[in-house]
């Protein structure tokens, strides 16, 4: 077999682990962070125990306490005279308490349903952050390398032009200075890029050491539509549940004023000396029945403390709704800001500052000009450009803010 043969075949199988490699690696984006963290979050695996915590809560209430049995034996030592009684006996409630207690129960469990889509909103918000803090990092860098790359074009032209003595040797150490510059913070970019990664990584369930690769871009500005209803928010779901809740917890408190009624069935058997007759065998079958008189103890302070409670997890919705309300009015104040901003830098700012560099260089090369011009020219225009990719970042950050303040 010829050397070209075999090195085609080693290519061909390179290529091959590559391709399989590419395939295996996690691709995370903005529309399916959320899947990972449904999936593999740690935290909200922990979260959804309090679901099944509540419905064993629920499975365990509105139920009748365990019925008594009773027995007790009595004997003469001296003669053969004795007794012995056995005997059931059940409480039950003369209220609706035992109803009451499940629909507790019952919105106590709906209510831990959406505290853990509540937990589930707030890790995915942070998720979506720190994806569009991780994208904007990318642009950013890749951003840094074209002007690397014009930079460093333009300090090689420097360079000969002074090796054939047409220019000057400090205008081009100068311009290298420029690209050294700009090329040193593309490392401290990269170095934020594994802090991002280090902490979105156990958000999606991964450990540090797995591969993962961030795709997407931030993409254009485009506002959300204006509904701004907080309905969907879970932990006001929760919080409404919960004050339901409370208003049923009166009801119960107010049932529970009344102690439960016992009622109960007794056998005994009795032997006894009926003289000068000899002994006696007697059976008796009876029926008892208990009740607690409510004269000391009619359950004020528990029944205050439920009211209490009531008005205040009422107040506790009332601002939540008004909180949800003003954080989405105010990402979406924030984000038409930013956008308008974007559109400022995109169709007047950016051109402006391209011409501007456009003729300082040509300038320059025509010996009409100063290099300190064509750095400053190219520095506005970095600024510029770096200032609209900071402000897609904040409209997108706000974006995914408006969207979490939704729930949605």
């Amino acid at each position: 077999m010829s050397k070209f043969i075999l090195y085609s075949l080693l290519l061909f199988s390179i290529q091959v682990q590559l391709l399989l490699g590419e395939q295996a690696l996690p691709i995370v984006t903005l529309d399916n962070v959320s899947h990972f963290v449904r999936k593999q979050n740690p935290d909200l695996a922990a979260a959804r125990m309090l679901i099944k915590e509540a419905s064993g809560r629920l499975a365990q209430s509105g139920r009748l306490s365990n019925p008594e049995l009773q027995s007790s034996i009595e004997h003469n030592s001296r003669l053969r005279e004795g007794r012995i009684e056995i005997g059931i006996s059940q409480k039950f409630p003369i209220t609706n308490r035992l109803q009451l207690e499940k629909d507790v129960s019952l919105s106590e469990l709906e209510a831990a349903k959406a505290e853990v889509r509540e937990t589930e909103r707030k890790l995915i918000g942070r998720s979506l952050e720190l994806v569009v803090n991780l994208q904007a990092s990318r642009e950013r860098r890749k951003l840094l390398s074209e002007l690397i790359g014009v930079s460093t074009e333009f300090a090689e032209f420097l360079n000969k032009a002074a090796e054939k003595g047409e220019g000057s040797t400090l205008d081009a150490g100068q311009a290298k200075l420029e690209t050294a510059i700009l090329s040193v913070e593309i490392p401290q970019l990269q170095a934020r890029e594994a802090a991002l990664m280090g902490e979105l990584k156990p958000l999606l369930g991964m450990r540090i050491s797995d591969p993962m690769y961030v795709g997407g871009d931030l993409g254009d500005p485009t506002l959300p539509t204006k509904d701004l209803k907080p309905a969907m928010r879970p932990d006001l779901k929760a919080a409404t549940l919960t004050s339901q809740a409370a208003s049923q917890q009166v009801e119960l408190e107010k049932a529970r004023r009344y102690a439960d009624v016992e009622g109960g069935l007794f056998f005994a058997g009795e032997r006894a000396e009926d003289a000068p007759g000899g002994y006696e065998d007697e059976a008796i079958i009876g029926f008892q029945f208990k009740i607690a008189l409510p004269l000391w103890d009619k359950n004020e302070g528990a029944i205050q403390e439920a009211k209490a409670r009531k008005k205040r997890k009422d107040l506790e919705v009332d601002a939540l709704r008004r909180n949800i309300n003003l954080a989405a009015q105010s990402t979406r104040d924030e984000m038409t800001k930013w956008k308008r901003l974007i559109e400022e830098i995109d169709e007047t700012l950016l051109p402006l500052a391209e011409q501007q560099t456009k003729f300082a260089e040509e300038a320059y090369r025509n010996g009409q000009g100063e290099i300190q011009s064509v750095l400053r020219t190219r520095e506005k225009r970095l600024q510029l450009a770096a200032s609209k990719l900071d402000a897609l970042k904040e409209f997108h950050l706000a974006r995914v803010r408006h969207k979490t303040a939704l729930g949605r």
